[in-house]
């Protein structure tokens, strides 16, 4: 399907980037966020925070993105969402509800999880995005993104890392995708005409935290960070096969080593 007018719940750093790729091919984007200062003036902006009832009658919309972060009250999402479905004329012909991968944060990293494996969570927010997900997919029919360790401009708490000298877990297995390469994701199962309805948001190289932050200092002209002390009982990260994303997508920054090099090249 090609959407002609996308509704973005949510309007942060991922959700703004694939709504102004979508006003750039000449569609109509509609967000949602609780202040109207992070709208793109190419938005149509609806200003309504969605932990309390929504009080604005919606547009009809073709497509709509869901990219809210957690809230404090366990049921957030589903409330959310059932404010959402009651404010819409309709429901949107397709529906991206982004998630995280950790709702994997119960396993470890002994073999790749793939979109087959069941969540694990173990935590309240990671309870939260799982409910999300089944509220998501009961009222909206939503197809669920799980994306790992955003980063990219804005996005450089790693590099600070280094910087910094700080400690790092050498051996803790890690993934990753660039918010470029989310976005486009997003915006490919928006115009999918059998799109998958779950999909693992990671790059083509999960890889051990040792490995990211040498890379980074090696491109800084920086020594290595100290290696930590890992705790008996620590989380020893997991590994995601992204081979569904891999095989849709032909990635910009395809692992960290051309996600982070040239976010260090930038840096001038």
């Amino acid at each position: 399907m090609t959407a002609r007018r996308t509704l973005l719940v949510g309007s942060g750093k991922v959700a703004t980037r694939l709504g102004e790729s979508l006003v750039y091919a000449g569609q109509e984007v509609v967000a949602i966020r609780r202040s109207a200062g992070g709208i793109r003036p190419a938005f149509t902006p609806i200003v309504a925070d969605l932990a309390a009832p929504l009080d604005t009658t919606l547009p009809a919309v073709d497509a709509m993105v869901v990219t809210l972060p957690p809230g404090d009250d366990p049921g957030f999402y589903r409330a959310a969402l059932e404010r959402i479905a009651r404010a819409l004329p309709k429901p949107p012909e397709r529906t991206v509800f982004v998630s995280s991968t950790r709702v994997f944060e119960g396993w470890g990293p002994e073999r790749p999880l793939d979109e087959d494996d069941e969540p694990r969570p173990t935590s309240t927010r990671g309870e939260q995005l799982v409910d999300g997900e089944h509220a998501a997919r009961e009222m909206f029919d939503a197809i669920v993104v799980r994306p790992a360790g955003i980063y990219g401009p804005g996005r450089e708490r790693l590099i600070r890392q280094v910087l910094a000298g700080e400690p790092v877990d050498y051996e803790r297995r890690t993934n990753r995708i660039h918010e470029v390469d989310l976005a486009r994701a997003i915006a490919h199962l928006l115009d999918a005409d059998a799109p998958p309805a779950l999909l693992h948001g990671v790059d083509r190289r999960p890889a051990t935290l040792g490995e990211v932050v040498e890379f980074i200092a090696d491109r800084l002209g920086v020594a290595a960070p100290p290696r930590a002390e890992a705790a008996p009982d620590a989380d020893r990260g997991k590994v995601l096969d992204g081979s569904r994303l891999a095989a849709m997508l032909d990635f910009t920054y395809p692992t960290f080593v051309e996600g982070y090099g040239r976010m260090i090249a930038d840096r001038g």
